[in-house]
């Protein structure tokens, strides 16, 4: 994938450059992104799905991967992005949703899924085989990760040949915690050894090698690794770069590979720059795009209770509680507390468990209730800018007509706004400005 490895290639050259991964399958979302894209005029903009949100059983949002691919190409060609100005990713693409069967018969569908991702057009593959499945010691050797991973990769390079269109670009390695923020209380955490980094590239190496996947090995561009960053229900590990400083240098020698960090959901825009300047070049964003997201459309219920006749009123925000009450499917093992301490973590936990429940049939008909209603009768601006400045000041400068999406969109293009300047040494925030 040439604009990855042209990244990739500058960044390695000496230009403080990256680029920031949201992962989402939230309409909003990925209209926000790209709309953010269009605003900055950045050349790529990289919208990822990972092997839980979408596979070829449906994942959590229904969809497979050719279904996400139509899905995000349909809301680019909305708003008139360029869909060449799109790279698409599959994150942790491996046996993950299926490790409570064997080896074997995860690895099998996991083949399965990485062949639908890239036939689909997915051309950044993370190959993630770190988690054990049913029958499989704890933890994973690491050369059984990277034989696993290898072989997932082998089956991406069958299908591009297969498929044609640009080479796909691959990932490796992993983080700890899991995807989508710690489960618990969080310790302090440890950084990744520079020793522990290489010993995973060149596993993986070795077995590419190995495999007969030496014309692959190029487009390896990234690892996953842990700088020290993570958000755990109500607290973030902010990034500390003196303890990242040895692990930052690892890839010096190392002339097409970057790092690429996860779980960088809440850092400050200082922190993000520092990231990338230490070589984290790739910053994934998932929950903290979502957690936006959520107050906006929280902000706008506070507008309709205010605005709108009780008796027109959605009550979107007491449905969405009271659905994730009745289906706690997705927050069960993750929240604990009980009474106004789970009516908090349901709605504020900083993972965003209820990034889940917005496809739920009654919730979305609640929001297009709220949205009605705050489009046939737009709030006065001395109310939108009580409860979204950001938001309402990026309307005012733009222009736009104020509505509940450009509202919702505007709000998370201002998170945006801090990952674009730290992967664009040019660029200066205005929340940076704030914590300079």
């Amino acid at each position: 994938m040439k604009a990855m490895l042209d990244l990739v290639a500058r960044h390695k050259a000496g230009k403080a450059v990256g680029i920031t991964s949201v992962c989402s399958a939230h309409p909003l979302v990925v209209e926000a992104s790209f709309a953010h894209a269009l605003k900055v005029g950045a050349d790529i903009t990289l919208i990822e799905a990972t092997c839980n949100q979408v596979n070829q059983d449906g994942g959590y949002t229904g969809m497979q991967p050719a279904d996400f691919v139509a899905f995000v190409y349909a809301i680019a060609d909305r708003i008139g992005l360029s869909r060449d100005r799109i790279v698409l990713g599959g994150d942790h693409l491996g046996p993950n949703p299926w490790t409570h069967l064997s080896a074997d018969e995860a690895m099998l569908k996991a083949e399965v899924l990485i062949e639908a991702y890239v036939a689909a057009g997915f051309r950044k593959i993370h190959a993630d085989c770190s988690m054990s499945c049913a029958d499989d010691p704890v933890p994973l050797p690491e050369d059984t990760i990277a034989r696993r991973a290898a072989r997932l990769i082998a089956i991406a390079e069958t299908t591009h040949q297969r498929v044609g269109g640009e080479a796909p670009v691959y990932v490796i390695g992993t983080e700890v915690p899991v995807p989508g923020g710690a489960h618990e209380d969080l310790p302090e955490l440890e950084v990744t050894t520079p020793e522990a980094a290489l010993v995973t590239i060149n596993a993986h190496k070795a077995i590419f090698a190995e495999l007969g996947l030496n014309q692959a090995w190029p487009r390896v561009i990234a690892t996953v690794v842990q700088p020290g960053v993570e958000f755990d229900h109500h607290k973030v590990i902010d990034y500390d770069r003196a303890k990242a400083v040895k692990l930052s240098h690892a890839l010096d020698k190392l002339d097409t590979l970057v790092f690429e960090a996860h779980s960088t959901d809440y850092q400050t825009p200082k922190a993000l720059k520092q990231l990338v300047e230490d070589h984290f070049a790739v910053l994934k964003v998932g929950p903290g795009v979502t957690f936006a997201l959520r107050e906006a459309l929280w902000a706008l219920d506070a507008i309709e209770r205010e605005w709108i006749v009780p008796e027109q009123q959605s009550g979107f925000r007491d449905v969405v509680v009271e659905r994730m009450k009745a289906e706690p499917k997705n927050w069960t093992k993750y929240y604990h507390a009980t009474g106004a301490d789970l009516r908090f973590d349901l709605q504020y936990s900083l993972s965003d468990r209820i990034r889940y429940y917005w496809p739920d049939g009654q919730i979305t008909a609640a929001q297009e209730v709220m949205f009605k209603n705050l489009t046939r009768s737009a709030p006065p601006l001395a109310l939108v800018s009580q409860y979204l400045p950001d938001a309402y000041a990026i309307i005012r400068d733009g222009g736009l007509k104020l509505t509940p999406e450009h509202l919702v969109i505007a709000h998370i293009g201002a998170t945006l706004d801090a990952y674009y300047a730290a992967c664009t040494p040019e660029t200066v925030s205005a929340l940076e400005l704030i914590y300079a």
